[in-house]
């Protein structure tokens, strides 16, 4: 587990501007107009939403991993609004998480892993050292 001095924000806007440099992470077509759960009510109004999304991503496979889609779907939910009935709360989209996890795959920064009876994805050396550059 990596612990960074730098606030989580910070960290996740350096590292999408990073990721933007990567040839294997890039945003699907379907991505524009997409919903990043059934919590929402609209697509993302940021144009650049996939590189946060994967930096924040990478960022949870440090501190968390080895990690599965299942449990990022839950980090990345939120609850809905539904009118007079109580809130209840909804997964995050499943689809753009193994997206960008096969994505972090391709280019190296992830690897699927189990460790200790869980199994998941974690970071490779080449995406603790890319952590490290953004850090510093």
């Amino acid at each position: 587990m990596s612990t960074y001095n730098q606030k989580p924000n910070e960290l996740i806007e350096k590292t999408a501007e990073k990721l933007k440099q990567v040839e294997q992470i890039n945003p699907p077509e379907w991505s524009s107009f997409v919903k990043t759960s059934t919590s929402r009510d609209r697509p993302p109004v940021e144009k650049d939403w996939w590189y946060s999304r994967a930096a924040s991503i990478l960022r949870k496979l440090d501190i968390l991993g080895p990690i599965g889609t299942n449990k990022l779907k839950r980090k990345y939910g939120g609850r809905k609004n539904r009118g007079h009935k109580p809130e209840k709360f909804f997964k995050g989209s499943g689809k753009i998480i193994r997206t960008i996890l096969n994505q972090l795959e391709q280019a190296g920064l992830a690897e699927k892993k189990e460790a200790k009876g869980h199994k998941g994805r974690v970071l490779t050396k080449k995406g603790k050292s890319f952590l490290d550059t953004v850090t510093k």
